[in-house]
Order: structure tokens, then sequence, then C-alpha cells
């Protein structure tokens, strides 16, 4: 069998669309365009790029971009003093520090002086905290995106075995949740699980976002499984994901590509946060669809 592909760049470019067809309702409502602060501190090439596609992305949606770029010496205190600006400034509905940040930088105590109500990463314990139990919060962008294909694909996930291969605060531990809450049975899995490819083996869904290129073979795979990968790697001038797309798109079902696939939604999904933070902040139902 050959899997099918799917193609995270359409859906992506769908949920863009629906997202700048949602803003001029709320600047009506509002007065004034929802807003995106992206601050990028020092010279990282990988983070430029994001950052630069991300401004894009906001002034194609009709929302207003505040881009902060500092220095890679900036002391700790300087960022804090920036973030906290930016949690008192009304035009900022969503607030972006880029990771990673220098060495001299704690990220957990950056991210931790955002604003929840303007953590469109949805980064912060207490955003963390909503999901684990079920609350309204702001989610984080890639697993939320990953969903968004999950649904797609496979509609009701009820009753689905779903492994997570990765434990990250960002990607795999919020997509255990995202999976739970749409009733899937749900194992978290990783680099030292033991006997990794039978655990892989009995999944309907598998999301892979451990960060070794082509770890997950197609031989791990219960034949038509949806696959997920989340893995971005530079191998030999090429991306590459996790899995070894080769070998799986002969036993998955369905599967997303790198590049195109995953990479595609976290930005699509950091616009349609950015959209339903404005709303909480101005006291207004988010638009239905998103």
């Amino acid at each position: 069998m050959s899997a099918a592909i799917i193609d995270g760049k359409a859906f992506a470019a769908g949920l863009r669309a629906r997202v700048a067809d949602a803003v001029p309702a709320f600047a009506a409502a509002a007065g004034r365009a929802p807003g995106l602060a992206v601050v990028l501190v020092g010279e990282d090439p990988a983070s430029q790029v994001y950052v630069r596609a991300k401004g894009r992305a906001v002034e194609a949606a009709g929302m207003a971009s505040f881009a902060h770029t500092l220095p890679a010496e900036t002391a700790q205190v300087d960022l804090l003093a920036l973030v906290r600006d930016l949690n008192a400034d009304e035009r900022v509905d969503g607030i972006l520090v880029q990771l990673p940040l220098p060495a001299q930088i704690d990220e957990a105590a950056v991210i931790e002086a955002i604003d929840p109500a303007k953590d469109v990463d949805g980064f912060t314990r207490d955003n963390a905290g909503r999901l684990a139990v079920g609350a309204p919060g702001l989610i984080p962008c890639t697993p939320l995106g990953c969903l968004m294909l999950l649904r797609d694909r496979l509609g009701d996930l009820s009753g689905l075995e779903a492994v997570v291969v990765g434990r990250s605060n960002i990607v795999g531990k919020p997509m255990a949740q995202l999976l739970l809450r749409d009733h899937c049975t749900v194992t978290i899995a990783h680099s030292r699980t033991r006997d990794l490819a039978e655990v892989v083996r009995r999944a309907d869904i598998v999301v892979a976002a451990v960060g070794r290129p082509a770890m997950i073979r197609g031989d791990w795979l219960k034949p038509g499984a949806t696959v997920i990968d989340v893995g971005i790697n530079r191998v030999d001038g090429a991306l590459v994901g996790d899995v070894d797309f080769a070998s799986a798109s002969q036993v998955a079902g369905a599967i997303t590509p790198v590049p195109g696939g995953v990479g595609p939604m976290t930005i699509a999904v950091l616009l349609r946060n950015t959209l339903v933070a404005a709303h909480g902040r101005a006291g207004l139902a988010p638009p239905e669809g998103l």
C-alpha cells in the first residue's frame, strides 16, 4: 500500500484564510486590528527566518505586527521589562518570545512573565494547567495544528489508540492532553521507552516529536495507521522528519510529509490563537470554525 499524504500546507492556507476573513469583524467591534508582538533575542539564522515568516503571515491576515529584535547579549532583566511593557500595551493581544533564548536568560522565567491572556504559544503554567484540566485557554500551536489535521483526516477520534513519541512541554505533553480530550487512549513514549517499536506498533495514531531523524520506521507501524511527523531535522542539507518517510509511507494509511506537513500549521494556528486572544481580551465571543 502507499499512504495518503496529509497536506498540511493546504489545510494551513485554509485556516489562515478563515482567520483573515474574521479580522474585519473584530476590528469593527473593537476599533482596532488584533495585534501580535514577536520578540527575537540574538541572531540565530533559523529563528530569524521563523520570525520573518510569522511577521509576513500576521500582516497578510490584516493584523498588526509588532517586532522587537534585541541583541544576543541582552540581560534577562531587560527582556523581562520588555515583556511587562507588552503585557500592558492594549494594542497587543499576543506575545511570542522566539525560542531558544541565549544562555544568560532563563527561558522559564520569561515565559511565566507573559500575561496568560496574551500567551499565544500556550506555554505558561496557567495555560498548561487549563489544558490539563479541560478548561478554556490558549493551546500550544503545533499540537493544536496536529489535532486539526487528525480530525480532518479521521473525523471522530473517540476510542482510537494514540502513541505520542516525545514528552516535551512544547509538543509531546500538550499533544497527549489534546488527544485525551478527544477521547483517545493515549500513551506517551520517548527515546528511553522499552520496546518502543512494539509500543508504536499498536497505535492507530502515531505522533512523532522526539527530535531524532528517521527514528520511526515502517516496520514499527500498524498497517493503516495515521502518522503525524512533527520532527524537523537537517541531514546532509535536507530537511527530514522523525519518521523514515520512505518505509513508513508503505505501511501507514496516511502520513504528513516533511516539509509541508505540520510546519505550515504552526504559523496558521499562531494566527488563530492571536485572533482568539484578541476576542477574549475584548470580551467578544471568538468566531466559529477556528
